[in-house]
């Protein structure tokens, strides 16, 4: 498995694994029911580096890069990140948060923060903790879970 700078070619792809994950709503603060052109528009913003997780030409997940805030905050990056249904379990998330963690470094950030992870969606908590990141704050009952209704959120950070 190669993780490369999206181009492109890949955006098909990407939306393919970005349009049924928002769609769901169980893990983004986005909304359910974008188009195709307001979920690209997402994904690809401008701030956003975007990188694909590819094995024999086929993408199996997408990341993005971003700074976590502008002006005094720009030293602590965000990103993104989701696996293709099919490829969950084989280790492509994180692969793509090593990854990110290195490219955050290379990039000048200082640490990296997650604003928002939903404290049902467990193996995303548990892998971020595996990668060094700590719970530095609850949001009580922040997300609007489909399924289970309101849910906790977590901040997640960590010094690079």
């Amino acid at each position: 498995m190669q993780i490369r700078l999206a181009t492109d070619a890949d955006r098909p792809a990407i939306l393919d694994i970005v349009r049924p994950i928002l769609a769901a709503g169980d893990s983004y603060a986005v909304d359910r029911d974008l188009d195709d052109a307001a979920i690209a528009a997402y994904w690809f913003m401008p701030a956003h580096e975007v990188f694909v997780a590819e094995e024999h030409g086929q993408i199996l997940g997408t990341y993005y890069l971003m700074a976590n805030q502008r002006g005094g905050g720009a030293h602590v990056a965000n990103c993104g990140y989701m696996t293709a249904p099919a490829a969950r379990g084989k280790g492509i998330a994180r692969a793509m948060g090593e990854h990110s963690l290195q490219r955050a470094r290379q990039r000048g950030f200082r640490a990296m923060q997650f604003n928002h992870v939903v404290s049902t969606n467990t193996g995303a908590v548990a892998l971020w903790q595996k990668l060094g990141f700590a719970i530095v704050g609850t949001l009580p009952a922040a997300f609007n879970h489909p399924e289970h209704g309101y849910v906790d959120s977590y901040v997640m950070f960590r010094s690079l």
